[in-house]
């Protein structure tokens, strides 16, 4: 790696599991302590509690509790765009910079939104399950499946993501139509106001909005009843934006057509009704993991961190 800087002497605390690239990385620059994602931060051992910057998946973030037990803390750097697990407001007013690792993921993410789209509109999972079982060989035919071309794609939250997405899908829907808190500039994508008209006017809804409480149960039951029992919906977003509950007895009732998750409300746990349903594709939260993209979601990290223990103004910052 070029351009490595030694802060040997700065303890520094990984909080969870994270990539062994950026672990070796970590370890070459500074002094540094784990601790498990479950640990207690009122029993921190002395050498955690001295930590000057912490380093945590976007799905493991930090609460004010851990930033509480660690009187030093400077800095928290997320291995993740997602920084919904982080008590943000905490952070700014205890003077904690965090940072994160957006664009370097973004067209990872694309892909695996429209790889899920056609997966689920084609019913690819289920037919490959079907030919494992053997029922093909013994004369069972699947069902017809619906079609992805001419389909009109609304995209909830024209963001980064959102607009890889939307770039991906120009060449094949009918239209693409979109959602967000206003509308944005730069895109020939038709904005709709409202969100249960969005949804009503969608064949397929992709959820790429960011998480975080203001996006908690954006997508609730009458947005799934909105967008109707030929619809499908596909989020690679987070767990939380939809309303598990309400989604699982959509697709029960085939209120809606199917759905492509790559998150969940409580990872990683997924609700045991999803798993005996055959119109759902389901996928363990692997939007960014390519070796590619993971390798430059650390190296941005590291350089985050590089900048903080030197002094210099940092690259991501989202505090």
């Amino acid at each position: 790696m070029t351009g490595m800087t030694d802060h040997s002497a700065i303890p520094i605390l990984t909080y969870g599991p994270l990539y062994p690239y950026l672990d070796d990385g970590l370890a070459r620059r500074f002094a540094v302590h784990a601790l498990a994602a479950d640990a207690d931060p009122d029993a921190l051992p002395p050498e955690a509690r001295e930590a000057r910057a912490l380093v945590s998946f976007g799905s493991v973030g930090a609460s004010a509790a851990i930033m509480d037990a660690l009187p030093k803390l400077e800095m928290i750097g997320l291995f993740s765009v997602g920084y919904d697990k982080v008590d943000v407001d905490h952070a700014r007013a205890k003077g904690i910079r965090v940072t994160n690792t957006p664009d370097v993921l973004t067209d990872d993410v694309a892909d695996l939104a429209v790889g899920l789209l056609y997966a689920t509109v084609r019913n690819i999972a289920a037919n490959d399950r079907m030919v494992r079982a053997g029922d093909w060989a013994r004369g069972v035919k699947p069902p017809l499946c619906g079609r992805v071309t001419g389909k009109r794609i609304g995209i909830l939250g024209l963001g980064r993501i959102g607009r890889a997405i939307a770039r991906r899908l120009e060449p094949v829907a009918g239209e693409i139509i979109y959602h967000s808190r206003r509308a944005v500039a730069d895109t020939t994508c038709r904005y709709v106001a409202d969100p249960l008209d969005f949804a009503r006017q969608s064949d397929v809804v992709i959820v790429a909005t960011s998480g975080g409480p203001e996006a908690r149960g954006l997508v609730d039951a009458a947005m799934l009843d909105a967008l109707g029992p030929e619809g499908v919906i596909i989020n690679i977003s987070r767990g939380s934006v939809i309303d598990e509950d309400a989604l699982v007895a959509a697709l029960g009732e085939r209120r809606i057509a199917g759905a492509g998750l790559d998150v969940f409300a409580n990872e990683p746990h997924v609700p045991e009704a999803l798993l005996e349903m055959d119109h759902v594709v389901l996928q363990p939260h692997q939007g960014s993991a390519t070796v590619e993209t993971r390798k430059a979601m650390a190296d941005l990290v590291l350089a985050n961190l590089d900048a903080w223990a030197a002094g210099e103004p940092l690259l991501t910052p989202v505090v």
